[in-house]
């Protein structure tokens, strides 16, 4: 049995989305994409290669996963096993510290983190850029939770050339994250779903192209310069063109519920009261509202009159992939 290893990986939120996949096997995405890492929501996963074992065993939040429940982790095993040349199956331990499937990209910490721990137990000492490559092959947007701060996915042509670049690592600026728990319920239509529906159906998909185009050029410089307004107005309209996919779509579907739209009228009328502050959200219910850090009390405040101070958790930008065992 080889040493376990534990990486921990937090979760990030796209201010300007990927939405749509070119290649669903190496899941390469249609354009390219840009995140938040977030320092509140984080998987930690220990991986041990075990030649005892007969099959995988996955246990996530302390129960043990089904073969079939646990088909998208044993696939991602063989990558790794073909990467390493190993034969061997593995005990994978996996506690989650994001509510799941509710809009707070609880794949991406899960597969960063899996791929950070089971590479690196299985004996490969792969760099961030090769691990950002293989953690998309769990989960898209995980690609980019290998690094911290402010991250770009670009889309690339092939397995070697979709990777995640980081933009900022360490953030300086006085920025925070309002993330509303609205639902932490499943969603009825899975991201990966609601993506191919709106690929194939919406015809203002290849409308949808562009905008990620103009977006990043817009957004990228504002966030070099700090300039808070720019990037605010960016992500804000960026995540409502995503959704505008979703109800052009055949059949037209929505993540949106009442309270969604309810705090989304909050945050305009926060922000007409002289508080900016600006919202995302991705294939889920639950708003993320990016303000800078003075204003968190006052916005904190506000939403957790409406909805609850338990629903109401304040992000900051967070850190890369980490390794908290390699004993």
């Amino acid at each position: 049995m080889n040493a376990p290893v534990t990486a921990r990986a937090h979760t990030n939120i796209a201010l300007v989305k990927y939405w749509g996949k070119a290649d669903t096997e190496l899941m390469l995405p249609q354009t390219n994409s840009l995140s938040l890492t977030l320092d509140q929501f984080y998987t930690d996963t220990t991986v041990t290669f075990d030649d005892q074992l007969t099959a995988d065993e996955v246990t996530v939040n302390d129960q043990l996963l089904s073969p079939t429940a646990a088909k998208k982790v044993h696939n991602f095993l063989n990558l790794v096993r073909q990467q390493a040349s190993r034969t061997s199956f593995a005990r994978v331990t996996s506690v989650n510290h994001v509510p799941t499937a509710a809009g707070l990209a609880s794949s991406a910490s899960a597969f960063a983190a899996l791929a950070g721990a089971a590479s690196k137990a299985a004996g490969m000492n792969l760099d961030k850029t090769a691990l950002s490559r293989l953690a998309r092959r769990g989960s898209g947007s995980a690609t980019r939770s290998i690094f911290g701060g402010f991250v770009e996915w670009e889309a690339g042509h092939d397995d070697l050339s979709s990777r995640a670049v980081p933009l900022i690592e360490e953030v300086t600026w006085p920025i925070a994250v309002v993330a509303l728990v609205l639902d932490p319920h499943h969603k009825k239509v899975s991201s990966r779903q609601g993506m191919q529906s709106s690929v194939t159906t919406s015809p203002f998909y290849p409308a949808w192209k562009q905008v990620v185009v103009d977006d990043l050029d817009a957004i990228k410089p504002a966030i070099r310069a700090q300039d808070f307004t720019t990037m605010g107005e960016t992500l804000e309209t960026n995540a409502m063109r995503m959704h505008a996919l979703t109800l052009s779509a055949w059949p037209p579907f929505s993540y949106f519920n009442g309270d969604t739209l309810i705090a989304m009228q909050m945050v305009k009328g926060l922000r007409a009261a002289g508080l900016e502050c600006y919202y995302t959200l991705d294939a889920g219910p639950n708003l993320k509202v990016f303000c800078q850090t003075a204003d968190v009390p006052a916005i904190q405040d506000r939403f957790a009159r409406q909805f609850g101070s338990d629903n109401v958790i304040v992000a900051h930008p967070g850190p890369g992939i980490q390794f908290l065992n390699e004993a």
